[in-house]
């Protein structure tokens, strides 16, 4: 499948892929991030993510994302690009972009079997938590532990008068 076929830019058009993946007793992972500058820790976690099944969709938040998450930067690069960064990894199998500030709606939607989070996270600073358990699905915290990140890839860029 090339880069741009695993691309939903609608994440509703995932739905019949996702119900024929689970009449065949596939496994889904769902996972999700902003991904802006993409480094060895989102690649560990990505592909942890995949080991736990058959079928792994990561929502990339947009920019109207990431500005309902008090705190973050800005992306440098806009949300389209980096989702097909993303749907470029052999890891991953489809891209949706997650619009609101948590994936609830996405992970309502899909249903999928596993919730995938990073190690940086926990069950109490998980706000798709009660989805999660409510659509029977499971959490599981994979990928290395935080060591890298984008925040301190921004510093290091800034300190040397890139950014």
């Amino acid at each position: 499948m090339s880069t741009f076929d695993k691309i939903h830019v609608e994440p509703e058009t995932l739905l019949p892929i996702v119900e024929d993946y689970r009449k065949q007793g596939k496994t889904i992972v769902f996972g999700n991030g902003c991904f802006d500058l993409v480094h060895v820790g989102h690649i560990r976690y990505l592909e942890a993510a995949r080991e736990l099944g058959d079928v792994l969709i990561i929502a990339v938040n947009t920019e109207a994302s990431i500005r309902l998450n008090v705190g973050r930067e800005r992306p440098i690069n806009p949300c389209e690009k980096r989702m097909e960064v993303i749907a470029a990894l052999q890891s991953v199998d489809y891209v949706i972009p997650l619009e609101d500030q948590t994936p609830v709606s996405l992970l309502e939607m899909l249903r999928p079997d596993i919730q995938a989070k990073g190690t940086d996270y926990s069950l109490g600073a998980m706000p798709e938590r009660e989805t999660v358990e409510k659509i029977g699905a499971t959490i599981a915290f994979v990928g290395d532990e935080k060591q890298h990140s984008s925040t301190e890839l921004r510093r290091i860029l800034r300190e040397r008068g890139a950014l």
